[in-house]
This record gives C-alpha cells, sequence and structure tokens, in this order.
C-alpha cells in the first residue's frame, strides 16, 4: 500500500468531502474547516481542517462560538498529520480535553483475510430495530464502560433514514448479547468505515471481535468498496494487523470546554 497516497485520498473522500452520519445531521464547510452538526444526542464536530500558525486559534474560537451558539458539545477530531503541527496544544490551550489516541488503519478488501468464522457458540445476527439497537448498547456499555443514550440514538436514527448505508451486527452466546459492530457505508467514495465494534470482557480473547470485522469486510466487499478504515484502540490494533490491516497516522478526539 501507498500509504501517502491512501492517506491523501482518505483526507479528500472522508474529510475534507464528508457527508453527515444520518439524516439528523448536516455538514458544514467555510473557508477553513468542515464540521458535522447534528443533535444533541448526535455528534457534532470538526472533521477537517486547513490551518496553519497564524490562522489555528482564531479558527478555534470560532468553532467554540459556532457550536456555544447551537448549545452544542463537540469533538475536534485531530489527525497526526493535520497543522499546524502544535494544533493539539493550541486545542489544550483554548480548554478542550484530549481523549484517549486511536491509530487510523486501512486495509484493501483484496488484501484481507476474511474466511473467519465465529467461534463455536456463537451466533452473529444483524440489527433491524429498537430490540436490536438495544443489544448493541448494551454490548457498548459493557465493553467500554461508557453511557450508550447516545450510540442508542444514533444508531436508530441511522437505520432509520439510512438503512442501506449502515450495517449493525450483535454477537451473541445463546441469548447474551457478547459483541457488536457497525459498518457504515458512504456512497461516492471508496472507503467504508468499521465502528464501534467492542467485546465484553469475559469474552475478548476468543476470536468474536476477529470474526466481526471479516463479516463486516465480506459486506463492504460485497458493495464495491475498496477500502475499510478503523479507529483502533491499543486492544484492537493487533488483531487488526494480523488481518491484514496497515497504521496510517493517528487519531485524537478533543472534546470542547
Amino acid at each position: 500500500m501507498d500509504h501517502a497516497a491512501v492517506l491523501a485520498l482518505y483526507d479528500r473522500d472522508m474529510r475534507e468531502g464528508a457527508r453527515a452520519d444520518g439524516s439528523g445531521a448536516r455538514i458544514e464547510r467555510d473557508a477553513r474547516v468542515v464540521r458535522q452538526v447534528g443533535s444533541a444526542h448526535g455528534w457534532n464536530g470538526i472533521v477537517w481542517s486547513d490551518l496553519d500558525e497564524t490562522t489555528a486559534d482564531a479558527a478555534i474560537a470560532e468553532q467554540v462560538r459556532h457550536f456555544a451558539g447551537l448549545g452544542r458539545d463537540f469533538e475536534w477530531k485531530l489527525y497526526g498529520h493535520d497543522l499546524p503541527l502544535d494544533l493539539g496544544k493550541r486545542l489544550r490551550a483554548a480548554g478542550f480535553t484530549p481523549e484517549p489516541e486511536e491509530t487510523l488503519m486501512v486495509a484493501e478488501v483484496v488484501d484481507l483475510t476474511l474466511d473467519v468464522e465465529p467461534p463455536e457458540g456463537i451466533r452473529v445476527l444483524p440489527v433491524t430495530d429498537a430490540a436490536g439497537v438495544d443489544l448493541v448498547a448494551d454490548v457498548h456499555e459493557k465493553a467500554f464502560g461508557t453511557d450508550g443514550t447516545r450510540l442508542r440514538h444514533q444508531l436508530l436514527a441511522q437505520l432509520t433514514g439510512d438503512r442501506e448505508n449502515v450495517v449493525a451486527v450483535v454477537a451473541l452466546a445463546g441469548e447474551e448479547p457478547v459483541s457488536a459492530a457497525r459498518l457504515e457505508l458512504v456512497p461516492g467514495t471508496r472507503f467504508a468505515g468499521l465502528w464501534g465494534g467492542g467485546t465484553v470482557p469475559d469474552w475478548r480473547g476468543r476470536g468474536v471481535y476477529r470474526s466481526l470485522v471479516a463479516h463486516r469486510a465480506r459486506v463492504a466487499a460485497s458493495r464495491g468498496y475498496r477500502y475499510v478504515q478503523v479507529d483502533a484502540t491499543g486492544q484492537s490494533r493487533p488483531i487488526l494487523a494480523r488481518l491484514g490491516f496497515e497504521p496510517l497516522t493517528t487519531t485524537t478526539p478533543y472534546v470542547s470546554p
């Protein structure tokens, strides 16, 4: 893989050319940033910026004012190659709080190992309604130790308004949800995004997460997408690397003051 070329394509398709992630959200562009404005329960934030040392501080202040005027908390999604090089420091100086760094990993679908089945005793079901969304949120809360309210609202909105481009799945051991994940397909781009993959602690290390990655990659391949991408945590990065994903850059969410 030509890392620099693929990263430039990702920036162009998925960041500068971002599409809203649900029917209740919109993308706004000005001279130097691309942002998503969603509902109070949706994702609000900056997905791309074109800044330098002379414009960064003013742009940060303007985005804070903009979202404050809407009554929204928001996230500045900072990538490791974004400019200026001290943008993270400037965000912290403006009162933003960084969350844990993740790694943007990308793979060409044709290079992935996709013949991965769930471990014995696990069945994978599609999520199509509110009951399924509740199962996904239950896994999310147990896997990450965070509240699943926003995820419930976001996934319900996506499945209601953009069902063809969002694929969510949950893995069950008997009737117990033990892992869940979703695939977001962005029409007109070459990238499919793997999001929200998590497994409850008692089922980690058994191949459940790996099987859900392969499941979603197979769906992306069947829809004609060339690349799959994921923001990987330290736990998932080794699994993804063994499947054929390669790291391109880092990404850090900075939460608004």
